[in-house]
């Protein structure tokens, strides 16, 4: 009961208390202080809302508020109102005093660190750094000023360092990197002051006294110097008053003057620019310059870039002569991944020879067009668009100044073109293909062109075929059958005639089908016969008439132009089997090393026959008769198809018998270095011949015999001969002139009679073979491992010599590939690379101009000798020599002869290319090596077509 009461009791007085009016007044006073401090905000006039200092209203507070009248209670309730006042006016305060930096400060040195918090100062000494965002900055001494965000750095006096100073400031923002002797910067506007900078801006070096960099980046250079030598002490330099520069753009630059070897040059310029950027980016091309006998002096291969889109770009070039000849040229590349990639090239010429008005001024107009269109395997696996064309008029070349001292280009006689476009029809085995041919004799100036020439092919199908077989399977139903359509328009004719030419009259156009039946059966289980019927069928639109002209004495031709169909036909059969040999050595004598010896025989026979097309009733050929003026007639056969696309079927009726043996015999032996510890070498390749019969030849029916061998003598080359022999031998007529009679070598005692033969043999020589040779040891890799592989496109305006190309350019020091090195005591060891190649090439046969040897009965033989010799050689570092030529023994002169020389001069490249023979020119480069200056630091010098030197 009692302590009932005393809670009873302690509750009334707790409500007695919460009831007072003191206490209620607080809470009120309070609770609308926190009101008026959260509630009156106002709009500054940059739109930013700012909070009402609640300073003012927490005084008054204070003032009228008395906490030593307060309990535990109200005094809890007071300090935590006040809190949330103090969390809020500093919050205002924040906002209204910020700083502007809005990532953490990081700074570290390995000395010693002085902070000053009076004046928020830090002074760092020894491999200091500092970083802020992605900017950050080294050096021996820096310091800081935190309010300010301002950040200075120097280096160290110290005479053993380089340019003695220790530890240089190095600062690094984003990709850009400055190297000083002083510099200031503010973080927070990114601005700043440097002395003597030294940066790279893509493939060059600035270097400035003072700079000045704004929040852009950008730097303003005074009394600067630009150069592409990465040497400390550069070989050249561009003297620059004043330039701007945009890092990864590019610098503009007021006068400047060009000093190598520390001698200024009497070469300044007023203004000038160079692009940094690696985008892709367009801009102008300097052009070279230099003089003519014929046309003057020139500008030429220069012009405009342009960077159209990733996907393909544009080069304009022109060029222009004193004495009024001028030219113009586009180029193009385009591609799209994983569709297609080509290359497009057009040039014109006007060249103007002599004086304007007199008997020996010319004028020629001549251009060339270049085409090159890959489409990718995988961009439509039915469909496929190629082209490769190269046309150019016939004085092109003799008029473009490239091709001087480019012997590929100024000897080529046949350029050929060809566009071709195909499609598949995979479900019904159809393909279609269509192509445009060009062939040009840059010689005589003739063009063959076809266009179009359409085919149309069925693939093999088995039409007795059960499409659902039961049991075994029967020989009707392994004969085949296939189709293949042929349409073509083509003519033969002049460049000049070739717009001016009749699509009628000077085409000439067809069709031709073709249709083979086969089949495949097995007679003995040994032997494969295979039978074959073929029928060919002829569409032609002319037909020529021919008439003799008794009163001219001439021939008369008379075309007419209609819709004529030809056909013939033929079959044929044959048999073949193979039948295997094998010999095992005898131990005693060969050992264990050779395991056996397989000998493959491999015979064939085959019969086909073909009627006689040639007889009066096919209508394909027809005959006129002659009378010349002593009276005599005579009756002239001829076909009036033998001017169509196709002609006419060959006449003489065929049976024909005809044989071929062929051989090849293999040795297995044993081997270490093979995996399954036997390997097969290959002692005869082939060794096979043939010869047919033909049944229904009235005279000379057997063919010539023919003979072939291929063996491996190396891993890397394969020796192939053909041989023919003759059967039938030579006779004298009643003047005692030879001719080939009816009686054969073999009735005369004497084997064949041999024809003649062609070899081709070609072999690089150079250090590591000759070591291979003399070591016995197995060439282990290509020695493609030893070249020096460059990116050189040669598809477009010029075929040059790219084993050439690359032994020229070989010498550059970036590829750091075959240079001649030095020992420690500076002497050059014998161990130049070096690199020979030899080929030659003897072709034999009779030689029926020569005297005819009636003892013998045979003509001399002829034979024609070809040698080219071709080489290498790196004397030293950066030196390269090249070489190409060779001997025609027939005409007893040195053939096609060229030499190069290029020297690497660290930041220059020199080369020299001259032709010795047939003809005579020269082409000498001097110019930078970077891609930047290569266009404005150049000097070229070549000969011109007239002006060529005479060096014997």
């Amino acid at each position: 009961m009692k302590t009932r009461l005393l809670v009873i009791f302690t509750l009334f007085v707790m409500v007695f208390s919460m009831a007072n009016s003191d206490v209620s007044g607080f809470f009120n006073k309070n609770i609308n202080s926190v009101n008026d401090d959260t509630t009156k905000v106002k709009l500054a006039p940059d739109d930013h809302p700012t909070l009402k200092d609640s300073a003012i209203t927490e005084g008054n507070a204070d003032a009228k508020t008395d906490t030593t009248m307060m309990d535990s209670l109200q005094l809890a309730i007071y300090h935590h109102n006040k809190m949330v006042d103090d969390s809020i006016r500093l919050d205002s305060l924040n906002k209204k005093k910020k700083s502007g930096i809005d990532a953490p400060v990081k700074y570290e040195a390995q000395d010693s660190l002085v902070y000053e918090a009076k004046s928020n100062t830090a002074h760092l000494y020894g491999t200091a750094e500092v970083s802020y965002e992605n900017m950050n900055l080294k050096s021996d001494k820096i310091y800081m000023s935190l309010d300010s965000s301002l950040v200075r750095a120097t280096g160290s006096a110290d005479s053993t360092q380089k340019a003695g100073i220790k530890g240089r400031p190095i600062f690094t923002m984003g990709q850009d990197k400055y190297d000083t002797d002083t510099m200031a910067f503010n973080f927070k506007s990114k601005k700043g002051i440097v002395r003597n900078a030294y940066t790279q801006q893509e493939d060059g070096y600035l270097v400035s006294k003072v700079s000045k960099r704004n929040d852009k980046g950008e730097l303003f250079l005074a009394h600067g110097r630009y150069t592409t030598c990465d040497r400390e002490h550069p070989d050249f330099y561009i003297a620059l008053s004043r330039a701007k520069v945009r890092p990864g753009k590019d610098v503009i630059f007021g006068p400047a003057y060009l000093v190598v070897a520390d001698v200024p040059l009497p070469l300044a310029i007023p203004y000038g620019f160079f692009p940094f950027t690696k985008s892709y980016s367009s801009g102008f091309i300097m052009p070279s310059y230099g003089d003519e006998n014929n046309r003057g002096f020139y500008l030429r291969d220069g012009g405009y870039y342009f960077a159209v889109s990733d996907k393909w770009d544009l080069k304009l070039l022109g060029e222009i002569y004193t004495k009024g000849s001028w030219g113009i040229s586009a180029a193009s590349n385009y591609r799209k991944r994983y569709k297609y990639s080509g290359s497009f090239f057009a040039a014109y010429q006007d060249t103007k020879t002599g004086d304007k008005g007199m008997p020996d001024f010319q004028e020629q107009e001549s251009f060339k067009l270049q085409w090159s269109h890959r489409q990718d395997s995988k961009a439509n696996p039915f469909s496929s668009l190629s082209a490769s064309v190269n046309f150019a008029t016939s004085s092109y070349e003799r008029n473009n100044l490239t091709s001087m001292y480019n012997p590929q280009a100024m000897t080529q006689t046949t350029r050929t073109s060809s566009v071709s476009w195909s499609t598949t029809f995979s479900s019904i085995g159809l393909s279609l293909s269509t192509s445009a041919n060009l062939s040009q004799d840059m010689q005589n100036s003739t063009i063959s062109l076809t266009l179009p020439d359409v085919n149309v092919s069925v693939s093999r199908f088995y039409p007795f075929r059960r499409k659902r077989r039961v049991g075994e399977e029967r020989w009707y139903e392994k004969i085949s059958m296939s189709y293949t359509g042929q349409m073509s328009n083509s003519i033969q004719t002049k460049e000049n005639l070739l717009l001016h030419s009749n699509i009628v009259k000077d085409w000439h156009n067809g069709m031709q089908h073709d249709i083979p039946i086969n089949a495949s059966f097995t007679l003995f289980k040994f032997i494969n016969v295979t039978p074959s019927f073929n029928f060919t069928d002829r569409m032609t639109m002319s037909k020529v008439e021919k008439s003799w002209n008794q009163a001219t004495q001439t021939e008369v031709a008379d075309t007419t132009y209609g819709f004529h169909n030809i056909y013939n036909w033929n079959m044929s059969v044959s048999a073949s089997t193979k039948l295997y040999g094998f010999y095992i050595p005898n131990r005693k004598i060969f050992g264990e090393k050779i395991q056996a010896i397989r000998h493959v025989f491999t015979p064939q026979v085959s019969f086909s026959y073909a009627p006689d097309f040639g007889s009066a009733r096919y209508g394909y050929y027809q005959t006129y008769q002659k009378t010349d003026r002593d009276g005599n007639v005579s009756l002239v056969e001829y076909s009036p198809y033998s001017t169509g696309l196709y002609g006419p079927p060959g006449k003489g009726r065929t049976g024909s018998v005809s044989w071929d043996v062929s051989n090849n015999i293999e040795m297995k032996v044993k081997s270490d270095k093979d995996s399954t510890g036997f390997k097969k070498i290959s002692l005869i390749d082939e060794l096979g011949a043939s010869m047919s019969y033909n049944m229904a030849a009235r005279r000379q029916p057997w063919s010539d015999l023919s003979m072939r061998i291929r063996l491996k003598w190396w891993k890397n080359y394969t020796f192939n001969l053909n041989a023919v022999f003759a059967t039938y031998a030579y006779e004298l007529d009643e003047n005692g002139k030879p001719y080939v009679g009816d009686r054969t070598e073999w009735g005369c005692g004497r084997f064949g009679r041999f024809q003649g033969m062609s070899q081709n043999i070609s072999y690089t020589l150079n250090p590591e073979k000759i070591k291979k040779l003399f070591s016995g040891k197995d060439e282990e890799k290509d020695d493609d491992k030893n070249h020096d592989d460059e990116d050189i496109d040669t598809n477009i305006e010029s075929n040059i010599d790219d084993a050439m190309e690359k032994g020229r350019r070989g010498a550059d020091k970036k590829q750091n590939g075959g240079k001649a090195s030095t020992d420690d005591d500076g002497y050059l060891p014998f161990s130049m690379p070096w690199s020979l190649t030899f080929g030659y090439g003897i072709t034999m046969r009779e030689d029926r101009g020569g005297r005819f040897n009636k003892k013998s009965m045979r003509y001399p033989y002829k034979f024609t000798q070809t040698l080219n010799v071709s080489g290498n050689l790196r004397i030293s570092d950066g030196w390269n020599i090249s070489f190409s030529s060779g001997y025609d023994f027939e005409n007893k002169q040195i053939s096609m002869t060229t030499a190069s020389l290029q020297r690497d001069l660290h930041c220059f490249n020199m080369s020299c290319s001259v032709v010795l023979a047939p003809y005579t020119s020269y082409n000498f480069s001097f110019r930078a090596n970077a891609a930047t200056l290569t266009d404005a630091l150049k000097y070229d010098k070549r000969s011109g077509y007239s002006n060529a030197v005479q060096w014997y």
